[in-house]
């Protein structure tokens, strides 16, 4: 997979931000209060962060605006699919839970990815307030950022919506399913 810092053709730039402008306008629940235009002069005054949004939508993560920062300025997307990205399923948690499999390995792992992509796993109160836009992961689950105490002991989180609510589980890092991947979070 190419990383975020893959330059983006002037078409493949108009694409993405007509994709994005459509998805917002589209999703007006997800963000109220925020413009477009504020949206789009962010994303030109970061041009960089262009290659992570250009991932998150090419590997399915259907990428929306969420919030905005008022300290700060910045605008914040999160993977909005109503499932997991299936282009970043059946991944172990970690480098360090790949590198533990003695055999079949998957692909790659949810944070090592998240990382050339230039985006990070949402945490539990992300992926709750993701959860509170919508229906997300009812048919799917994704990781999510672990806390570090939780790790060290070998594990991990993940969650998903079953049953009209949201839950938060654990398995051993070094697990990987065909129906579990990760969603990602860009601050712009």
């Amino acid at each position: 997979m190419k990383t975020s810092k893959s330059k983006l053709t002037p078409k493949q730039r108009g694409q993405l931000l007509n994709t994005l402008q459509t998805r917002f306008e589209h999703h007006r629940e997800r963000h109220p209060g925020i413009t477009w235009d504020k949206v789009q002069a962010r994303l030109e005054a970061k041009p960089e962060k262009l290659g992570s949004l250009h991932l998150m939508e090419e590997t399915g993560g259907e990428p929306d605006v969420v919030s905005f920062d008022k300290k700060t300025g910045e605008v914040v997307f999160f993977d909005c699919a109503p499932q997991s990205p299936k282009a970043r399923a059946s991944l172990c948690y970690d480098g360090e839970a790949l590198a533990s499999r003695k055999e079949h390995k998957p692909k790659d792992s949810a944070m090592e990815l998240a990382e050339a992509m230039g985006i990070e796993l949402l945490t539990e109160e992300q992926y709750s307030e993701l959860q509170k836009l919508g229906e997300f992961d009812t048919k799917t689950s994704s990781w999510v950022k672990t806390p570090d105490a939780m790790r060290k002991l070998g594990g991990a989180l993940f969650g998903d919506r079953r049953f009209g609510r949201v839950f938060f589980y654990h398995n051993g890092a070094e697990s990987y399913y065909s129906a579990r991947g990760f969603r990602g979070s860009l601050r712009v």
